[in-house]
């Protein structure tokens, strides 16, 4: 009976780091783009330097216009 009192403020500890380790994920934009990982393996990497820049350039302003 007496691990009770050691495992209620351990649990209340252990969730309070992980609602802390949630919300600096979530200010620090860590759930920001979900999707562009999972698009990454469809993209050319054999494109030409010209045409990657001009691509990387309207992620950019795109990403800046939301």
């Amino acid at each position: 009976m007496s691990i009770i009192y050691v495992l209620i403020p351990l649990a209340i500890i252990l969730v309070a780091v992980a609602i802390g380790i949630f919300f600096w994920a979530v200010k620090s934009n860590q759930f920001q783009d979900l999707e562009r990982h999972g698009y990454s393996i469809l993209f050319d990497d054999d494109l030409p330097e010209e045409q990657r820049k001009q691509a990387e350039d309207q992620d950019k302003a795109k990403n800046d216009h939301e």
